[in-house]
């Protein structure tokens, strides 16, 4: 499992440290682990932090998120609660965003297109904090960088990502809402699980995400090697052509 200090735990979830001492105090977010004087955070603590994040932006105030969570675990051990939250809310990726200097960004990025920077926030690749650049994710900007590198203009990378992402974004809601209807429909709408329950749903949401990254993984496999098969045909045909001119 994943180890944290209290900065790098607050930076992953997209809050402040000052949160995360405050929810702490709340009773909201358990105590972290202490290593000598340093308290470790775990996926588990990520998975709390990200769920009263979630909360937090439909509007419901820290008292009637302990009022929730306090209904939620009556009855039932903490390590099963906390069990089905990190099911639900663990990250899909082991990347760990990183900071990088804003000035150097805006450096590496064409001079003629002042506009590029701007898409990079827009489409959440960059998200400037002052002086300095979150990277949510730095796999995918790396993918950018070694596309440029392989003769790619950058607007047109960009111009790729945005014509991709919107469908990538509307395959995962509609997974998401798939594995969501699924157990809601067979327990009804104000459904949590029972503690007889906790580990069967943990469960069966652990296997919903390996399904789905593996149905998506093939998926794009099988149509990247159609259509790279189409592409170079119609290319050949093509060539044909002008050669039989």
């Amino acid at each position: 499992m994943a180890e944290y200090r209290i900065d790098e735990l607050a930076r992953i979830a997209g809050t402040t440290s000052r949160n995360v001492r405050a929810y702490q105090e709340r009773g909201l977010l358990p105590a972290p682990l202490k290593r000598g004087r340093v308290g470790i955070y775990t996926d588990v603590h990520l998975a709390r932090l990200r769920l009263i994040t979630s909360l937090h932006d439909r509007g419901y105030a820290s008292a009637q998120i302990a009022e929730l969570l306090e209904g939620w675990q009556a009855g039932r051990n903490l390590a099963e609660v906390l069990g089905f939250e990190q099911a639900v809310n663990s990250p899909w990726t082991d990347e760990i965003p990183i900071y990088l200097p804003t000035a150097t960004i805006r450096a590496s990025l064409p001079a003629d297109d002042p506009g590029v920077f701007d898409r990079l926030v827009r489409l959440r690749v960059l998200k400037p904090e002052g002086e300095q650049c979150l990277v949510p994710s730095p796999q995918l900007l790396n993918v950018f960088v070694e596309l440029v590198g392989h003769g790619f203009r950058i607007t047109d990378v960009l111009a790729l990502h945005e014509a991709i992402a919107p469908a990538i974004d509307d395959i995962a809601r509609r997974m998401v809402e798939a594995g969501a209807a699924r157990l809601i429909g067979e327990n009804g709408q104000s459904w949590l699980p029972r503690a007889d329950q906790v580990t069967d749903a943990t469960e069966l949401l652990q296997r919903l995400r390996q399904l789905a990254m593996s149905s998506v993984q093939g998926i794009l496999a099988h149509s990247m090697e159609h259509h790279v098969a189409d592409v170079l045909g119609e290319h050949l045909a093509r060539v044909a052509k002008q050669d039989g001119s």
